[in-house]
């Protein structure tokens, strides 16, 4: 990975940097706000016949994570894209060492 400038390096952290706080924050929210702070207001609400603030603690909370790794993912791919230092996955095959040869011997290679 190379950036064509330090300014590119800058703004590429900056972004990733935002990103994570971001969801961080709704990490936050979600976990402690959600499952201990808000839980008896939430409560007062019913879901598929179970309390909110019960669901959040014990399934949307993973749910929600589960949401936050796939958002991350796709928006870190954009972030790459954007600033030209995606993976290509041809280049990441031609990248690979290949065997030594006294591997290749070991595994019934010539």
């Amino acid at each position: 990975m190379s950036f064509k400038s330090k300014q590119d390096a800058k703004a590429y952290w900056r972004e990733n940097l935002r990103l994570m706080f971001s969801l961080l924050v709704v990490w936050f929210v979600v976990s402690f706000g959600c499952g201990i702070l808000f839980v008896e207001e939430l409560n007062t609400i019913r879901m598929g016949g179970f309390k909110l603030g019960f669901w959040f603690a014990q399934q949307g909370a993973i749910y929600t994570f589960l949401v936050l790794i796939f958002v991350y993912v796709y928006k870190m791919n954009q972030i790459d894209h954007k600033y030209d230092v995606y993976e290509d996955e041809d280049a990441a095959e031609a990248a690979q060492p290949q065997a030594a040869p006294e591997a290749q011997q070991l595994q019934g290679g010539h």
